[in-house]
């Protein structure tokens, strides 16, 4: 595997899958945090979870112990929220209730009419046959397509389960139309996440091998895969250049980068 390179201007960190798994921290995560935060690098956490506003994943992982401030959270459902309102845009929001918060202010529409965009993202209680054939209508009209991340699965409690990946490609494919992905792979929302820190000496952690790290190393990031979460055995293997490294958990990538900075002084 590849030596990192130094020094490190910044850390994004992937949320579910790999500081947590639905209301449960995993195990030394909560910890490894504080541990990486007296190195005083910038720390981002950059997320694709789009079941609940910013408000609520801030308060959830507060709870579980994690010390985390909510502008450290760089969200896809908010720059999902920030791209429909510089547009002006009146979105079909195929999203749970606790995720409409951030977009509370944008305006309701009266009548299926006014929508000229389809915004989808996680919302297991919407993909049944009638919402998702109100947005496939929608799309046949012209409206616009946004995909706020388009992850083929996700790491629950009781296993993997579908993300909104599958029913974004089946919109795309009945409607004859592609989709705008506002968040991780996205190269724009990397970026945005790090600002005008140079990629090179950034660090991308996370459990999902294309959208996490590979997604960061097209961008010319340093991509440490996690094996928790949605990992699967092999998944090192599926992305052309493959994970600068490969740790068994959050802690374990931390206590690596600890030791490399130690190694640099």
């Amino acid at each position: 595997m590849k030596t990192l390179n130094l020094p490190i201007k910044a850390v994004l960190i992937d949320l579910s899958g790999t500081l947590h798994i639905d209301d449960t921290a995993i195990p030394g995560a909560v910890d490894a945090l504080k541990r990486l935060r007296k190195t005083n690098i910038p720390v981002k956490f950059v997320t694709n979870t789009t079941k609940e506003s910013r408000r609520f994943l801030h308060e959830r992982l507060v709870g579980l112990g994690f010390e985390i401030k909510p502008d450290e959270i760089w969200s896809s459902l908010w720059a999902a929220r920030d791209l429909v309102a510089s547009r002006e845009l009146q979105p079909y929001l195929m999203l749970e209730d606790a995720a409409m918060e951030d977009f509370a202010d944008l305006g309701k529409q009266e009548g299926e009419h006014e929508y000229n965009s389809v915004v989808i993202g996680l919302a297991p209680s919407m993909f049944d046959y009638d919402h998702l054939n109100k947005a496939f209508r929608l799309l046949l009209r012209g409206a616009s397509l946004i995909a706020i991340h388009e992850a083929r699965y996700y790491k629950r409690s009781d296993g993997l389960a579908l993300g909104p990946g599958p029913f974004v490609k089946a919109l795309e494919y009945a409607a004859d139309c592609k989709s705008e992905v506002v968040g991780k792979p996205s190269p724009n929302f990397f970026k945005s996440a790090l600002g005008d820190v140079d990629p090179k000496y950034a660090i991308m952690i996370g459990d999902d091998v294309r959208d996490d790290i590979g997604g960061a190393q097209k961008l010319g990031m340093q991509g440490i895969l996690v094996q928790t979460g949605k990992y699967r055995p092999g998944d090192e293997d599926k992305i052309s250049p493959p994970p600068c490294k490969v740790c068994p958990s959050f802690t374990h990538a931390v206590n690596m980068l600890l030791g490399e900075l130690q190694k640099s002084e």
